[in-house]
């Protein structure tokens, strides 16, 4: 059988589409690992990332630590981690979010330094405080860069997070690891192909959020 012969058989399944490891199940767990973890990156990397750039300092060590978190390999860290802390979400989260904090990080430090300086000084010349001057008139400019990076952050999470299944725990990654124990290609070639899936609707998303929030005249720039 070709790929998609396999792709087929896996959907056509009835099987496949009820119970605890129906497609559903399994994909709204994926989805739920991967905003768990999106949300826990964002609130660690988007406050330190627009702080350090508004200020200009710092970004040689943001760019040492998000070196450092990119070489980290994800599941030898989920081995590690599961071995210290045992089975369960703690040790999955952990290495995806060192996954997702440093392009979060780094493209935050990167959009609020690529504002035009002028507006800025001109905000601070008529007395505006600096998290006004931040929020008012830094972040509507940088929020196009800043989204690539929640976007490149969230892919890799997606991507990732497959291996949640290898300490026993649900989403897709959970047809590709049984897939393969069992033999049952059909499977494995299913999982791939709903993890492919899903990577392209986060991107459709991204591209939507940023039609939304950016401003037509940021978007043109």
């Amino acid at each position: 059988m070709n790929v998609l012969n396999f792709v087929n058989a896996f959907f056509s399944d009835s099987a496949h589409w009820q119970g605890y490891d129906g497609i559903p199940a399994r994909l709204g767990e994926h989805v739920r690992y991967t905003l768990e973890a999106l949300l826990l990156a964002a609130a660690i990397g988007l406050p330190i990332g627009l702080v350090t750039g508004h200020y200009g300092r710092g970004g040689n060590a943001l760019s040492l630590v998000a070196t450092a978190g990119r070489a980290l390999p994800s599941f030898g860290l989920l081995v590690l981690m599961t071995t210290l802390l045992g089975f369960g979400m703690l040790p999955v989260m952990i290495p995806l979010v060192i996954l997702a904090v440093p392009p979060i990080l780094v493209t935050t430090y990167e959009a609020m330094r690529s504002v035009d300086p002028s507006p800025v000084d001109a905000a601070r010349g008529m007395g505006m405080h600096e998290s006004r001057i931040l929020f008012q008139v830094e972040l509507p400019v940088a929020l196009p860069l800043i989204l690539s990076g929640l976007r490149s952050a969230a892919i890799q999470i997606v991507s990732t997070a497959t291996i949640a299944a290898y300490v026993s725990l649900g989403g897709l990654g959970r047809y590709i690891v049984d897939g393969l124990y069992q033999r049952n290609y059909e499977k494995v070639v299913g999982g791939a192909t709903l993890v492919a899936v899903l990577a392209l609707v986060t991107l459709a998303l991204f591209w939507a959020a940023a039609r939304i929030a950016v401003s037509p005249g940021v978007r043109r720039r």
